[in-house]
């Protein structure tokens, strides 16, 4: 994929309304950049109207090699050509799907709150490979509260761990924790082409623990025709229970 596509998708994604002004977030996080240690994690401050890094903080030496003026200067589009071109369509699959989840799960009142992460391999500045785990905080809204500033954390991480690339959301209780709301794993399509409507609908209903009988009743049909559904569903997926299909389902959100 081209940087003149992954603009024109990334803007798509991102698309706002208005012009927020940063100045004073900025001020005060120039003033902690000062205090902080040299480690593993650097941060900035997107802009996605603008394709900007509004800042960007020392570490950012120490874990990719750049100086902070070259992500300032090169903006977005610099550092999209350093994303794994095996990872640009997934990490953009990634930011899509917390978008959409975002307009339309949680209310506007609540956005404030919420806490994103996604991964992707990085080309740092001796052309090696290096994993990246952005965590972004909102900062700033449209006129739509659609979040359009933010605060981004990057931590590095060797590339010899494999990672897939996955995104999350996470928001803020009332007990001042984050409480994840959004969990997907876009390198591993988990239910292929061939899984039917119907086979679709039962593993909805094996996900929330619904005996063959009860799946029978809700749906309509006899719990034998749910079990040959349950054997053929195993059978295209290549696994071996349904214990392990549910697992499997639950520990990721793309099943359909």
């Amino acid at each position: 994929m081209i940087i003149k596509d992954i603009k024109s998708t990334y803007k798509e994604i991102f698309k706002s309304y208005d012009y927020p002004l940063l100045e004073n977030h900025i001020k005060k996080i120039i003033e902690l950049d000062e205090y902080i240690p040299y480690s593993s994690t650097f941060y900035c401050v997107t802009n996605t109207q603008n394709l900007t890094f509004e800042f960007v903080s020392k570490n950012v030496v120490s874990c990719l090699g750049y100086k902070p003026e070259i992500l300032k200067e090169g903006g977005m589009r610099f550092f999209w050509s350093r994303i794994h071109p095996e990872d640009i369509e997934n990490w953009l699959k990634a930011l899509n799907a917390l978008m959409d989840f975002t307009l339309e799960e949680i209310p506007i009142e609540q956005r404030n709150l919420l806490s994103f992460t996604w991964n992707y391999r990085f080309k740092n500045s001796k052309d090696d490979y290096v994993n990246i785990i952005q965590n972004t905080t909102p900062l700033q809204f449209d006129n739509e509260k659609k979040p359009i500033i933010g605060l981004a954390h990057y931590t590095i991480v060797d590339a010899r761990v494999k990672l897939q690339v996955t995104a999350s959301a996470k928001l803020l209780n009332e007990y001042n924790e984050y409480e994840t709301k959004y969990f997907n794993n876009f390198s591993q399509k988990l239910l292929s082409n061939s899984i039917s409507n119907r086979e679709r609908d039962i593993i909805h209903l094996l996900v929330l623990n619904y005996s063959s009988k009860a799946i029978g009743e809700k749906l309509n049909i006899s719990p034998n025709t749910v079990d040959t559904h349950r054997r053929n569903i195993l059978k295209k997926l290549k696994i071996t229970s349904t214990g392990e299909l549910i697992g499997m389902l639950k520990m990721n959100r793309n099943i359909l």
